[in-house]
């Protein structure tokens, strides 16, 4: 019995991009419900918890975007060959999420000086630290992030790459060729399917 699935999200790409890409690649229709930042606070009362993105399940809703993907994943076969990859993807989302987050704290700071001396952190510590991490991590895959073939985590992945890209130039990710592959051929293959 197929499912009826509604993702309600803003008209970007943002936190729900990986899910439409799971949804893409599996080949499962779903409606793409792009709420209007005017109509956010109206809307925003009839969440689970205040936040999008939002997955209706033949009207049941759930929410936070990991927690979606790993479900969509799961039910779709794109969370890796077994319970060891299934934990590797988890272990790669979270420590990805961490490092999103310190970008997002550098992001919303209001004060110059602070700005500034996050930002020579991020760059001279903060960032090469994971994407050399995740860089091997993808080198070792042949150019996936877990395993031998395309996971949930190679979804999130490209998307948060390619906003980097956004924030940091189209050269920010040169001097890490297999996570610049990876995120090429993800939105080679996504966009195939979309």
């Amino acid at each position: 019995m197929s499912q009826n699935y509604k993702l309600v999200y803003f008209n970007a790409r943002g936190r729900a991009e990986h899910i439409r890409f799971i949804f893409a690649y599996a080949g499962i229709d779903y409606e793409d419900v792009r709420v209007a930042r005017e109509k956010w606070p109206e809307y925003k009362k009839k969440t689970p918890f205040g936040a999008l993105p939002v997955l209706e399940i033949d009207g049941r809703s759930v929410a936070q975007s990991n927690a979606v993907a790993r479900y969509l994943a799961r039910k779709y076969g794109l969370a890796g060959k077994d319970e060891w990859e299934e934990l590797e993807c988890d272990v790669l989302v979270d420590t990805l999420q961490d490092l999103k987050q310190v970008l997002w704290q550098f992001r919303t700071e209001q004060d110059p000086i602070k700005k500034e001396e996050r930002k020579v952190k991020l760059m001279r510590e903060t960032i090469p630290f994971y994407l050399r991490k995740f860089e091997k991590v993808v080198a070792d895959n042949g150019g996936f992030s877990v395993g031998t073939d395309i996971t949930w985590t190679d979804f999130v992945f490209a998307t948060s790459l390619e906003n980097f890209e956004q924030i940091f130039g189209k050269g920010a990710l040169d001097q890490y060729p297999a996570l610049k592959g990876l995120k090429n051929k993800v939105f080679t293959v996504c966009l195939v399917f979309v």
